[in-house]
């Protein structure tokens, strides 16, 4: 084993093989595999100018942490960012933490996803990386998904909550082998767009740390699918927009309503936030407006004077509705992930 300094190249990493110009060693050492990310989301600049600067921070976080991985990609709404790979949604808010502490990035980090195989009505064949990616629903022949092979490790006590966590995110058990008397081997057919978002932090949990889970890439298939969007008084949020399994659409839908309803602060107008797919509304929660008690001079008198204010009030809030702003703070991307 050799520990060096070498930080010219991106492209060097923990177990990479070195041997001479002049003898190359005719293969490399086996053993040593990439770390598989488990989780993948995009990463976006506050700031569109400040690009540069992520793509410099993520690649000097990369130096002491092989386990992050990332390519550029863009965003209609957010523009152009990356596409992180991390080991799980704790490894994500550590990354997003150490971007903000280390290199004074402020980011904003989407729902994570995977990539899609969209076949369009004309024949086409896309690759659709974000929902924001999606061509229009009329233009869409079929969707399908990337499923893996789920190969997963544990002590026989966990198995029954193992396969339920399994079953639950859509797998298909395979087979299942006792490895000694106490540790089971599971193998899994699963869709990766389960495994992605908080699947790795529940198979930890429920088996109180005695799992080890990896996947390999089996290919694509078939899925039904669709595109969730969350508005903000009817302006879609293109970073909390989501492609799910249409079965799970209402639950998730209605889930980050509630959750967003929490987060989002108080203003001077009511906030409608609403989970749509396509133009039907599936779930609807109201931020109420922090409200000024206008009638409080009025001690007494006609009823019309009261009346007045009230109604003076409510032309007010309606265009303020329609010249304000709705600022999501950045906690409420990173709690909508949290979600159980």
């Amino acid at each position: 084993y050799i520990c060096s300094g070498i930080k010219t190249s991106a492209d060097v990493k923990v177990g990479d093989t070195i041997t001479a110009v002049d003898r190359p060693a005719p293969e490399a050492i086996a053993g040593f595999e990439d770390v598989k990310p488990m989780v993948f989301a995009g990463v976006y600049p506050v700031e569109a100018d400040q690009y540069e600067d992520l793509r410099a921070s993520l690649e000097k976080l990369q130096l002491n942490d092989a386990s992050l991985t990332f390519e550029p990609e863009s965003s209609l709404a957010l523009g152009f960012g990356f596409r992180c790979g991390f080991l799980g949604l704790l490894h994500m808010e550590i990354i997003q933490e150490r971007l903000y502490r280390e290199f004074n990035m402020d980011v904003i980090t989407t729902v994570p996803n995977v990539s899609y195989r969209i076949t369009t009505t004309q024949g086409d064949t896309l690759e659709v990386h974000n929902p924001s990616g999606l061509p229009e629903i009329t233009k869409i022949a079929k969707i399908e998904e990337p499923y893996i092979l789920a190969q997963i490790i544990t002590k026989s006590e966990f198995l029954g909550n193992v396969i339920k966590l399994c079953i639950d995110k859509r797998g298909v058990m395979k087979n299942q082998t006792f490895i000694t008397q106490d540790r089971v081997e599971v193998n899994f057919d699963m869709p990766l767009s389960e495994i992605v978002f908080d699947f790795y932090d529940k198979l930890k949990s429920i088996s109180k740390g005695y799992a080890s889970f990896d996947y390999h890439r089996t290919g694509y298939q078939l899925s039904k699918l669709v595109k969730l969007d969350i508005l903000l008084n009817s302006e879609p949020v293109d970073a909390l927009s989501s492609l799910i399994y249409a079965d799970h659409a209402y639950d998730f839908g209605r889930k980050m309503c509630e959750k967003l309803k929490e987060l989002i602060p108080r203003q001077q107008f009511d906030i409608a936030i609403q989970a749509a797919i396509g133009a039907k509304i599936i779930a609807r929660e109201t931020v109420k407006a922090v409200r000024k008690d206008v009638t409080a001079k009025c001690y007494g008198g006609d009823i019309s004077r009261k009346r007045k204010l009230l109604e003076k009030q409510k032309k007010g809030k309606k265009r303020m509705r329609q010249i304000g702003n709705v600022e999501v703070p950045q906690s409420a991307f990173l709690a909508v992930l949290k979600m159980d």
